[in-house]
């Protein structure tokens, strides 16, 4: 058992993350995806509650074959569709206002952080972040020469719809 010190640290602590819960949920949503974005399954949260629900019920149907990987990511899954179920929804990343690893408030949703998405490492991310802050891209080829990201990490962006708007070159054409 707990010394009763440790018991009292435990319900203090719970009591804290409910009154979150209730009185802030998009900053506690917004704490406890953030600390999981690794986890993070961006397509299927993004697809809303019914995508998130069917990939629950998928992995509930392998049992215990189920990868670990995908039975920690239930827990994710059921807070998401938790989210969706109170009127609040994700946005997707964006290149100008995502950051690395946050997940962002904005208005009644989150904005998904760069580390959210698959294969997108802390680096890259921070490399976004900082490239960003040299001001605005001109087009996709010098979004990718500012951020240095690579080829895979590009597709994985124009997959995402990042680059909606911008150019894919930075050259002008006098002829056409």
């Amino acid at each position: 058992m707990f010394p009763k010190a440790h018991a009292v640290a435990y319900v203090t602590m719970a009591y804290r993350i409910a009154w979150f819960k209730v009185y802030h949920p998009l900053e506690f949503y917004a704490s406890f995806f953030g600390i999981r974005a690794e986890d993070f399954d961006a397509e299927t949260i993004l697809g809303g509650y019914e995508r998130i629900r069917q990939r629950i019920k998928d992995i509930d149907k392998m049992g215990n074959a189920a990868p670990a990987k995908d039975k920690k990511l239930v827990i994710i899954l059921e807070l998401a569709m938790e989210m969706y179920a109170r009127g609040y929804s994700f946005a997707p990343v964006d290149i100008y206002k995502s950051d690395a690893r946050k997940f962002i408030v904005e208005d009644k949703s989150l904005i998904l952080p760069f580390s959210a998405l698959p294969n997108v490492g802390s680096a890259a991310a921070q490399g976004i972040v900082e490239a960003r802050r040299e001001g605005p891209f001109v087009s996709v080829e010098e979004f990718q020469v500012r951020t240095r990201l690579n080829k895979s990490a590009m597709e994985l962006l124009r997959k995402e719809n990042c680059f909606q708007g911008l150019p894919e070159k930075s050259q002008i054409s006098l002829f056409g």
